[in-house]
């Protein structure tokens, strides 16, 4: 059997999280971290360009990639940058989704509607726990938290047949809320810290591979 170019980048890409996973996810800044981070997602992009997927599904792994940069160089400065790159990616997914054929609130249904309404429970859980606990940062990542919620929101408005999209988006938001306990909610000798740069990683970067796999890509 002969691996396509896309199928060759997604495997790679998918070795490349791999050893994040299991050598870098848990230390410090480095710039071989950022390499394999920023290759594992970035490789996700230029399968999906060679696979013919959507350009708004190419530009939303582009610019996670652009994040994924930001954020693992450990500056408050690229931080705030690399949390405005992530938004930009998760508007680009939520127009990805709602212009998706087949798409619109007509498909949400009772299930759904509570679905939503705990997510916004939660959205202002977070955005209060956040604004009290992320000092400086406190504006940026309460304006992140609906627009990643947006996100899911716009997942559960799709179609039939991407229950993908709808996995990964959640995976997605599991990711951030991880990510944003860790850096701005849970006190440094708190024992959860020793899996949860394991949890991030993994459910973001599977949310990443179930988009591009979500849609018709060529194989």
């Amino acid at each position: 059997m002969f691996f396509t170019d896309v199928m060759i980048l997604i495997l790679t890409a998918a070795f490349l999280a791999a050893v994040y996973f299991f050598i870098y996810c848990y230390r410090g800044a480095s710039w071989p971290k950022s390499i394999v981070k920023i290759l594992s997602v970035l490789l996700l992009a230029v399968a999906g360009y060679l696979g013919g997927a959507e350009d708004l599904l190419i530009l939303a792994l582009g610019l996670s990639a652009v994040g994924d940069y930001l954020l693992s160089r450990d500056s408050e400065g690229q931080f705030l940058v690399g949390v405005a790159a992530f938004a930009s990616a998760h508007i680009a997914y939520v127009a990805l989704f709602l212009t998706t054929s087949g798409a619109g609130l007509h498909r949400l249904s009772q299930a759904d509607l509570f679905i939503v309404a705990g997510l916004v429970l939660f959205g202002l859980f977070m955005m209060s726990a956040l604004y009290r606990k992320a000092g400086d940062l406190r504006i940026a990542v309460c304006i992140y938290v609906p627009i990643i919620l947006s996100m899911g929101v716009a997942a559960l408005m799709m179609p039939g047949g991407y229950l993908g999209v709808v996995v990964a988006a959640f995976l997605f938001m599991v990711s951030d809320s991880i990510l944003a306990s860790e850096m701005f909610l849970l006190r440094e000798d708190h024992p959860l810290r020793r899996i949860t740069p394991f949890a991030v990683w993994s459910t973001y970067w599977l949310a990443q591979a179930g988009f591009l796999l979500a849609y018709p890509v060529n194989l």
